[in-house]
């Protein structure tokens, strides 16, 4: 399996507020293991996604759960000024404390618990973890993804101070005129790199295998001053408020900000083990509802999208919420 992004490692900041957040994951008491809960809707993931369709649904006064393995990608956010509201920018553990909070203040129950099955039952879906059994009319999968990384300790903990980063569209603009490399294989990287070329104009692909670009992307590349640099990158350094990368040839480059551009592993098993259609790296396809193919269950936030913002999960959020409330029985007051 590729290396996962932990949280104990890849965000030292993170560790800060870990406690506050178990903390308001287990205000409300929990399920005993013999206990079976029947609910309006089961929520896989903690993260934006998953706490924003709680919120909704608990202000429709239904009954929900949110079951969270605590590895939200938000976590890992050191600070974002991308999220509507926030001109003076958020970290992700204070977004997701904001949420959380916000959650409890409805009832909500949020167990801090991997989710181990999700089967389809009569009437809905049930699902297993440690502290028991939930059954549940619905089930939304907010589970997100993981980024890949190189198991650098450099790497991981510079995530944490903004000197490596994984979405130029979230944080490009804090990268503006700053030396910026960015790591993967080159005709995967050439894009990206080609989208930070908006920001700086000091920017330069690092490979891991030494190899270049198709023709015309190299041309492409070129043409908008993007180095290419022939040696690979073999160890990285951080240096102060600078990454160090070593090269196959024995010279180093200094930059600023690093991207790495490695892929991603999609949370969405549980959903592809019921037959949710889904593409080629694992993002389940959905309608204008958020509903997957197979009935009753709905996806959201980074299990979905390949514009991965936590703008864009909320508003997935949003819109199944809505649905799931409206394809239920009515509870009125």
């Amino acid at each position: 399996m590729p290396c996962r992004l932990s949280i104990a490692c890849r965000l030292m900041g993170t560790l800060r507020h870990a406690s506050r957040l178990v903390l308001l994951t287990r205000q409300r008491g929990l399920m005993s293991r013999s206990e079976i809960r029947e609910l309006d809707a089961l929520i896989v993931g903690g993260g934006p996604a998953g706490l924003t369709c709680a919120i909704y649904l608990a202000r429709y006064r239904r009954n929900v759960v949110v079951l969270d393995s605590g590895q939200s990608r938000a976590a890992l956010i050191p600070e974002t000024r991308n999220y509507p509201g926030f001109a003076d920018g958020i970290a992700g553990t204070r977004l997701l404390e904001a949420l959380i909070a916000q959650a409890n203040t409805y009832g909500v129950e949020i167990i801090r618990d991997r989710i181990t099955e999700l089967q389809s039952i009569e009437g809905g879906f049930q699902g297993r973890c440690s502290e028991g059994v939930i059954k549940a009319k619905r089930a939304v999968m907010a589970s997100g993804l993981v980024d890949r990384d190189l198991g650098n300790s450099d790497l991981q903990e510079a995530v944490g101070d903004g000197l490596v980063r994984y979405c130029p569209i979230c944080d490009g603009f804090e990268a503006s005129d700053l030396r910026i490399g960015v790591l993967g294989n080159a005709n995967d990287v050439g894009p990206k790199a080609l989208f930070l070329r908006t920001y700086s104009k000091h920017v330069a692909l690092l490979t891991l295998d030494g190899k270049g670009c198709d023709e015309p992307l190299t041309r492409e590349l070129s043409e908008a001053g993007i180095r290419l640099l022939s040696a690979r990158a073999v160890d990285f350094r951080r240096q102060g408020k600078q990454m160090t990368v070593c090269l196959s040839d024995g010279t180093a480059e200094v930059f600023d900000v690093i991207y790495p551009v490695l892929g991603c592993e999609v949370r969405s098993e549980l959903g592809r083990k019921l037959g949710a259609r889904h593409n080629n790296i694992g993002c389940l396809e959905v309608d204008a509802h958020q509903r997957t193919n197979v009935p009753g269950l709905y996806a959201i936030g980074d299990a979905v999208s390949d514009l991965h913002q936590i703008a864009v999960a909320t508003g997935h959020a949003a819109v199944a919420a809505t649905h799931i409330h409206n394809s239920l029985p009515r509870n009125f007051r």
